[in-house]
């Protein structure tokens, strides 16, 4: 079947599609030399070339324990790749007595394959729900890592545990002397299921997206967007929303119905009428959502639904270094309805005005 190649356009913007036949897309970067590395859950990295589109051989696989929301997750290359050539992933795998865990590892690009896989981090709490699994690198050149509660939400609060946590660690997996505590890669806790980040390039601050709960939870639905403070405590399972608990950090925004947000990038590209604004994707919500924050960067101005029920269920977002904001589709993943070409990865580029 010839591929499906197709543009949405609203407003100031144009989506067209990049890369298709893709499945759970979870997470994109990309390398100086413009190529894009995705994330598929089923443990494959895969290539989009610019000028071949997306290659059929994985680039390298991993041996992930895929059930639910676990399997191969976030994916980071680091900020030096020319230089130093690793792709980072964190994936969910058995450990020796057959339990789910977390990992960290990072690979080295050798003649366009994944080699060489070394393992950084690992023994992080992982479930079939709440698995967290994003990574990035900071502006200070450290690695930091969304995790989730495993569905065990006491470990959130716990420094003990690695889960329900960002952390922070060196590109070598070594703890940075300046963390909240010297001796522990544990950077801000009480978090229920970290699922995306980006850095405010005004101020620097760290935003992070949060699931709530829901089902049976409902009347206590809350996703969450906070600003991330070193050793801050963000009150899952004690508090939920923005109760205003002194002993607990409130979030920037809350959100009830659920949308399940997961990853975000601030925008700093061609589309002006966006310079400065915080995009995150949406899995439940099944939109793209802009963040306006006021001058001061402390408040929301307003926010904005982007292609709602048009793309399914969002969880990628990326910032090329072209200054396109890129997003991949999750509709493979078991809990969404495939579409043509399922899933995707798109590129938003401003649209064409007609000139009357």
């Amino acid at each position: 079947m010839p591929e499906q190649r197709y543009r949405v356009e609203v407003a100031e913007a144009a989506v067209e599609s990049v890369a298709q036949g893709l499945e759970t897309v979870w997470a994109i970067d990309f390398a100086p030399d413009g190529r894009i590395f995705v994330s598929e859950r089923p443990g494959r990295i895969r290539v989009i070339d610019p000028e071949l589109g997306l290659l059929p051989d994985s680039w390298a696989e991993v041996p992930v324990w895929e059930s639910g929301e676990s399997g191969l997750l976030g994916l980071a290359l680091h900020p030096q790749f020319s230089d130093s050539p690793y792709v980072y992933v964190m994936y969910t795998h058995r450990d020796e007595d057959g339990d789910p865990r977390g990992r960290v590892s990072r690979l080295r690009d050798v003649g366009g394959r994944g080699t060489d896989e070394s393992v950084i981090l690992d023994d992080i709490p992982a479930a079939a729900r709440h698995s967290g699994g994003m990574l990035a690198f900071g502006p200070d050149g450290l690695l930091y890592i969304g995790t989730g509660d495993a569905t065990r939400a006491p470990i959130a609060q716990s420094h003990r545990s690695l889960g329900g946590k960002i952390l922070r660690i060196e590109a070598d997996g070594s703890t940075p002397p300046d963390n909240p505590d010297e001796d522990s890669p544990v950077y801000a806790l009480g978090l229920r299921n970290v699922q995306g980040f980006d850095w405010d390039p005004v101020t620097g601050r760290m935003f992070s997206t949060m699931h709530g709960p829901t089902g049976e939870w409902a009347h206590f639905d809350r996703d969450e967007i906070n600003v991330i403070e070193p050793g801050g405590n963000y009150g899952w399972p004690k508090v939920l929303g923005a109760p205003g608990d002194p002993r607990f950090i409130d979030p920037l925004l809350e959100y009830s119905p659920a949308v399940a947000p997961a990853n975000a990038r601030f925008y700093d590209g061609p589309i002006t009428e966006w310079s400065g604004d915080l995009f995150f994707a949406t899995l439940r919500g099944e939109h793209l959502h802009r963040v306006v924050l006021d001058e001061d960067r402390k408040a929301v101005r307003t926010l904005e639904r982007l292609w709602p029920d048009v793309y399914g269920r969002i969880r990628a977002v990326g910032l090329g270094l072209d200054g396109h904001l890129y997003f991949g589709t999750s509709n493979r993943d078991g809990r969404g309805q495939a579409r043509p070409g399922d899933d995707q990865v798109f590129r938003i580029v401003p649209a064409v005005r007609s000139h009357q």
